[in-house]
């Protein structure tokens, strides 16, 4: 587990960078651009949101950088590495091991209890059994939920679940956590709370944490926010006291 140090700083280079991306769909015989001439950066140790309206092209640009979509043009590099450039294999061993996810359905095994969810990718990363059931235990205790580890997702309530989710990435002490509407289920109370606790992943972990949402609770929480519209990023505000390199 992370000591809480942040081991990234904004005067490095982008976890994230984004450079002239396009996605072009064929649908129907006509070009659909779901992201349309992208350039961008994401920086170390920051919450940033990627906000937009339903069919703004944010969610296609998260599968580009989760390497689960393929661009038509542009370049994607994510932890150093160009996308576009590794295999399928060293995509997946990336995902694996280097990139924590977070779902609006939250994401869970509905036959596993919240322990046992969290543990699925470190056990499929051949983990120690002894450090894996360490580092689970830390986790559920990080974020409120030990007297819940042995519950299935369905005696959990939203928050719960999103919780648990979120214990998943605490516990794989990835870099990068890539979260889609994390409260886009949950009410204004349940979504404070679950966005509280991934503001803490970001200043206790030091991860750096990438949201796409149209939620304005996390709007204002985000440390940068990119606003898209029909594929194309037209407006980056960043909050006061934040710094961002080149800005």
């Amino acid at each position: 587990m992370s000591n809480g140090s942040n081991s990234y700083s904004t005067s490095l280079e982008p976890i994230v960078s984004l450079s002239g991306l396009h996605r072009i769909y064929q649908l129907a015989g006509e070009d659909i651009h779901a992201v349309n001439n992208v350039t961008l950066d994401v920086w170390p140790g920051q919450m940033t949101a990627v906000v937009g309206r339903s069919g703004s092209g944010k969610t296609t640009l998260l599968n580009l950088i989760a390497g689960l979509d393929t661009p038509t043009e542009g370049e994607v590099w994510v932890l150093g590495r160009n996308l576009g450039q590794m295999s399928e294999r060293e995509r997946l061993d990336l995902r694996l091991n280097r990139l924590g996810f977070i779902f609006q359905s939250f994401g869970l095994m509905p036959l596993l209890s919240a322990r046992e969810n969290i543990g699925v990718p470190l056990r499929m990363r051949g983990m120690d059994p002894k450090e894996r059931e360490a580092q689970i235990d830390e986790a559920l205790a990080w974020v409120g939920l030990t007297e819940r580890a042995h519950h299935r997702p369905y005696e959990l309530s939203g928050g719960e679940q999103q919780r648990v989710a979120i214990a998943r990435a605490v516990a794989e002490t990835c870099a990068l956590v890539l979260a889609d509407e994390p409260t886009g289920q949950l009410d204004t109370r349940t979504g404070r709370r679950v966005l509280d606790l991934l503001r803490r992943l970001v200043e206790e972990k030091g991860v750096s944490l990438l949201i796409v949402t149209h939620d304005p609770q996390v709007m204002a929480e985000a440390d940068v926010v990119h606003e898209m519209r029909d594929g194309q990023l037209i407006e980056t505000r960043i909050k006061n006291g934040v710094a961002v390199p080149g800005l």
